[in-house]
């Protein structure tokens, strides 16, 4: 993704893009689940989305469908598009809360988001509307692997040479600059500026460097995975699903071709053996691989940009895939690097500025995730109870009581999960606010239950005019190809 974006982006700067990578070294690559943005980077480095559909085995992505994480038995999505619509002077959940609190016969909250009435009965097509109840947004459900190969192509036709190779030794200036990289070959390759992608490892970023890092297990404690393919069992849905287990959760990823699955789960509440019992007795169909572990532990470089050295992807941070964030946070890596890149030299004022944002996305994204463990009322189950009763960073607990006062949403102006984001699992997991907006009383009842029964209906209508999720898929040109892979 970095070479694909930094080359189609500052080509015509006369950069000269060199990417190491050894064959001889896998990647994690079970992340399959995207968010709206990958649209606007595919856009960036000129991909073609039906095409990318097709050699990718991509599915269309609505929202992530959360089971059993507020109460057994609770399911709620959180949508890639809005609640409702503007219908007075208060916000309209504020209505729609008014509305439950007097014992009205209101739908559910989802019932009022057009990607989730749409997603839940397996309906897609783009979206026409670009505000109002109507707009929403999506994002796609592909094979990663699949997906890194296509930039591998998009990458090296912009003029990115590709060396193969591992890194074996570091060299730096007087003035600790990383200024050549040695292969395992002998070959060396010299730089202005480097990007490390080198995963957990951090090779530069933090084995050269020792820039440090942030360990934030005490707020996301999971620190493994289990993850593995199945045959498709059932329909492949615009979206993703997340379910609570005993001690962490369940992702179902589904692609064209087959199932994405996975059990993140904390080592302290589980055996590994017992992880992937749970794992592997939830399958909805055949295991077509072995399964993989993964291991890891959630927090991020005091740095993401140090001396001539970029981390981007896991060299720089990670945080649990419980939102699909990681392939998202790449992208934001990319396109910050892209707008602050250097002319001759790294200057103080723009690795400030870059780590400013970077450590602003990662805050606002761990008290997002957080905030649905700690909204739990999965009583009697010793990782729920923890996490319910944990000390919380003062800026997620500042949120929560802010919600729970008077109803009110964080106010971003920007960054990766805005007011919708926190409201669907604020309602979803069972967080009332004590008081409402006065406004809300400036209408009547009966307007109210008038609004409220047009927004219910109209979106239900507009979702039964969508054609079926795989139906459009494969009028839309996107059917996976196998001898794309």
């Amino acid at each position: 993704m970095t070479a694909a974006g930094l080359s189609r982006s500052l080509g015509g700067l006369g950069l000269s893009i060199t990417l190491v990578e050894s064959d001889a070294i896998g990647t994690v690559g079970v992340g399959e689940a995207t968010l709206p943005h990958i649209r606007d980077f595919n856009r960036i480095v000129g991909i073609d989305e039906r095409d990318m559909m097709s050699r990718t085995a991509a599915t269309i992505k609505l929202g992530i469908e959360f089971r059993d994480w507020g109460r057994p038995g609770d399911r709620y999505m959180h949508p890639f598009g809005t609640y409702g619509e503007t219908i007075g002077p208060a916000p309209f959940h504020h209505y729609w809360l008014k509305e439950r609190a007097n014992g009205g016969q209101t739908a559910a909250l989802g019932d009022y988001s057009l990607p989730i009435v749409a997603g839940w009965n397996g309906r897609f097509e783009p979206p026409s509307a670009q505000e109002g109840m109507l707009a929403y947004n999506y994002a796609f459900q592909f094979d990663a692997g699949l997906y890194a190969a296509y930039l591998a192509d998009v990458a090296q036709a912009a003029g990115v040479k590709r060396q193969e190779g591992r890194i074996v030794e570091t060299r730096r200036s007087d003035a600790g600059d990383i200024v050549s990289v040695v292969l395992d070959s002998g070959q060396v390759i010299e730089g202005d500026l480097f990007v490390d992608c080198s995963g957990f490892r951090a090779l530069l970023i933090e084995q050269e460097l020792q820039t440090g890092f942030e360990d934030w297990s005490h707020w996301l404690p999971c620190n493994r995975a289990w993850a593995v393919p199945c045959a498709i069992g059932a329909e492949s849905t615009p979206f993703t699903r997340a379910t609570a287990r005993d001690a962490g959760w369940q992702w179902r990823i589904p692609l064209q071709h087959r199932i994405g699955n996975g059990h993140v789960y904390c080592e302290r509440y589980s055996t590994d053996q017992g992880a992937l019992d749970v794992l592997m007795g939830n399958l909805e169909g055949t295991p077509i691989a072995e399964p993989r572990q993964l291991v890891f532990k959630t927090g991020k470089r005091r740095q993401m940009w140090n001396r001539n050295v970029v981390a981007i992807g896991l060299s720089g941070g990670f945080l649990e895939p419980l939102e699909s964030t990681s392939i998202d946070l790449i992208q934001t890596g990319i396109l910050k690097l892209i707008d602050l890149f250097p002319t001759d030299r790294c200057e103080l004022a723009d690795v400030s500025e870059y780590n400013r944002l970077m450590d602003l996305e990662y805050g606002r994204i761990r008290d997002f995730l957080l905030l649905h463990y700690v909204a739990n009322q999965r009583e009697g189950l010793p990782f729920w109870d923890d996490m319910r009763h944990m000390e919380l960073p003062a800026s997620l607990a500042a949120k929560m009581d802010a919600f729970r006062s008077r109803g009110l949403t964080p106010d971003y102006s920007d960054g990766l999960f805005l007011l919708q984001s926190w409201l669907s699992v604020f309602i979803g997991q069972n967080i009332i606010p004590e008081t409402l907006d006065p406004r809300v009383d400036t209408m009547s009842a009966g307007e109210r239950q008038a609004h409220l029964e047009r927004i219910h209906s109209t979106l239900l209508e507009s979702a039964e005019g969508m054609e079926e999720h795989l139906s459009f898929i494969h009028q839309y040109g996107a059917s996976f190809k196998q001898s794309g892979a």
